[in-house]
């Protein structure tokens, strides 16, 4: 139950006025940080909502398959430049997103992560490389602005941002495809 009390400090943390201003006057941090930190905590707290709630997770979330599906949707969602926008300008949004990403995407993730097979995996480490070297084609070819609270210079930041995460996903796909863990354990 550590790692509940962990995310819930972190969520509490991420939720303070100050932190959100900074997390969110750069493009890149806002995107590469924020968000990814909010899909920590929910990372963190998952465990104890399955404790609590084994039966829900149970039934709902058997094979891993609607979990990372409702992953998936939110983290293209949040993807869209025209989200990251209302995020700033509208509050709902911005309660939205600190809702979604952590109960929506974090702790479905981590709930669907064990259960899925070895070939799911495979298939979210392709489409999530291939998501991101498209968000990033979209970010640094674009030569108008795509987001109206952020600058053209920080918009191609962030397009190279999601160019080496994607390039590291592939690498990390490909070290688990042709390296033999059982030689390192």
């Amino acid at each position: 139950m550590k790692q509940a009390k962990y995310g819930l400090v972190l969520y509490i943390f991420l939720m303070l006025p100050p932190v959100i201003t900074f997390l969110e006057s750069v493009m890149a941090i806002h995107m590469h940080m924020q968000m990814p930190l909010l899909l920590i905590v929910g990372m963190l707290l998952a465990p104890f909502f399955q404790k609590h709630f084994p039966q829900f997770f149970g039934t709902w979330n058997k094979n891993g398959v609607p979990g990372i599906t409702l992953f998936m949707i939110i983290v293209i969602y949040w993807l869209m430049p025209r989200t990251m926008d209302e995020a700033l300008t509208e509050p709902i949004v911005e309660v939205f997103k600190f809702i979604s990403l952590p109960f929506l995407a974090g702790i479905p993730l981590r709930d669907s992560w064990s259960k899925l097979t070895g070939v799911s995996k495979n298939i979210i480490y392709v489409l999530l490389s291939m998501l991101f070297g498209l968000m990033a084609w979209l970010y640094i070819a674009s030569p108008t602005q795509l987001c109206n609270n952020y600058l053209l210079i920080e918009q191609k930041a962030l397009g190279w941002g999601f160019l080496l995460l994607a390039a590291s996903i592939v690498i990390y796909f490909l070290s688990t495809i042709f390296i033999d863990e059982s030689k390192y354990v």
